[in-house]
């Protein structure tokens, strides 16, 4: 591959233009898939290519993870295969007995699994409103406080964490700060330029954007001995994302840009709407001057406030099931980030011991005409008013 971009091209450009690559033996703009799993060696017993094996590398699987890393600004990125692959990973590199402080509201997944799987395997797994600056500080254990992980904007609430502030909180006790950053992308925060060591995302939301990927993906400020525990966890398992895969995110990457524009837009266009319906108590968006997280979003979001909100109805959990139930153009599914809008009851997705409020919807904005999607919602919602 010749890699023909100029230095000063934005990141936008080189998303859109999968960092200029130009593939040799065709000379196609288009990157081909790698889909061998083993390689030759040369005559004296190297690998001079680079390439061994296929579980733990892929040269598809290499041109995503530099698209990644360039719009990170990071020392270095991998890709693995799904958002919880990429999660566990990071918590897997650590040592039995290593004490972790993670939020209290955060993707119910990665939550339920901390809780019941993680703390098995010897992980001490403390859960902290990360919000409150004073009780995440609180929660460090200076020596044995080894991860502070964060999510922000945080599923489903939309809360918002200082990230600069927390990053120097764990760094003080000597702890790395990881932060989930799917729903806030690249494109509207980069945590490692505000002192994060792991950003993550799940790649099979907004990174790929049409809903027919699942991928994780992780970026380091430091390409240290800590990322090559996680690189070794990557291969030991056989955690490596397929090439066609990466493939087809290499593709969504490409129009990352304008997706993420379009659904932030449709969302703030959305919550000030519904901000004022007759049936909503709340609605949960960190773009609304009212939202508690709003200043800091303002410092650490650049270009919007995502595409995610959530709104809890007066009418509680019943009104909310039955509103989800009668949407038409709105998707009733699970998941967030693709081209098309998606509506969910939260609550009993997550099910018993989740923090989510039973009256709580959770919308993901997609690329739609805002008026359709605004008329579409209001009249599911007529029946609760």
């Amino acid at each position: 591959m010749t890699h023909e971009h100029k230095p000063d091209w934005s990141r936008r450009t080189l998303a859109a233009q999968a960092l200029g690559h130009i593939d040799e033996p065709s000379r196609a703009v288009v990157p081909p898939i790698h889909v061998a799993t083993t390689f030759i060696r040369d005559p004296d017993n190297q690998y001079r290519s680079g390439n061994i094996y296929g579980r733990p590398d892929n040269l598809t699987v290499r041109e995503a993870e530099a698209i990644i890393a360039t719009l990170e600004g990071a020392a270095g990125a991998m890709l693995l295969g799904s958002g919880m692959s990429a999660a566990t990973a990071v918590f897997l590199s650590l040592a039995p007995g290593d004490h972790v402080v993670v939020p209290e509201v955060m993707y119910w997944g990665l939550r339920n699994w901390l809780i019941n799987d993680a703390t098995a395997w010897g992980l001490r797994v403390e859960l902290v409103d990360t919000c409150d600056l004073d009780a995440l500080r609180a929660a460090m254990r200076p020596g044995e406080t080894k991860l502070v992980w964060l999510e922000t904007p945080s599923n489903p609430m939309w809360s918002i964490t200082d990230i600069a502030a927390a990053a120097a909180i764990a760094h003080a006790a000597g702890a790395r700060l990881a932060v989930d950053s799917t729903c806030a992308t690249p494109l509207l925060t980069r945590p490692l330029e505000l002192g994060a060591d792991i950003v993550m995302h799940s790649a099979t939301k907004y990174l790929n954007g049409h809903s027919d990927v699942i991928a994780g993906a992780l970026a380091t400020a430091a390409e240290d001995a800590f990322w090559a525990r996680i690189r070794r966890t990557r291969g030991m398992l056989g955690q490596i994302l397929a090439p066609l895969e990466a493939f087809m995110l290499i593709r969504g990457m490409r129009t990352l840009h304008l997706r993420v524009q379009a659904a932030c837009a449709n969302a703030m266009e959305l919550a000030l709407r519904l901000s004022n319906h007759q049936a909503i108590a709340h609605v949960l968006y960190p773009g609304l001057p009212g939202h508690p997280g709003h200043e800091i979003a303002k410092r650490q979001m650049q270009g919007g406030f995502g595409g995610m909100l959530s709104i809890r109805l007066r009418g509680g959990e019943a009104a909310a099931i039955a509103a989800a139930g009668r949407v038409a153009l709105w998707k009733r599914a699970t998941s967030l980030g693709g081209v098309e809008s998606l509506i969910e009851h939260r609550g009993s997705i997550e099910g018993a011991g989740s923090p989510c409020p039973l009256d709580l919807l959770r919308l993901s904005a997609g690329i739609e005409d805002v008026e359709d999607l605004y008329r579409d919602l209001t009249a599911a919602l007529a029946g609760s008013a």
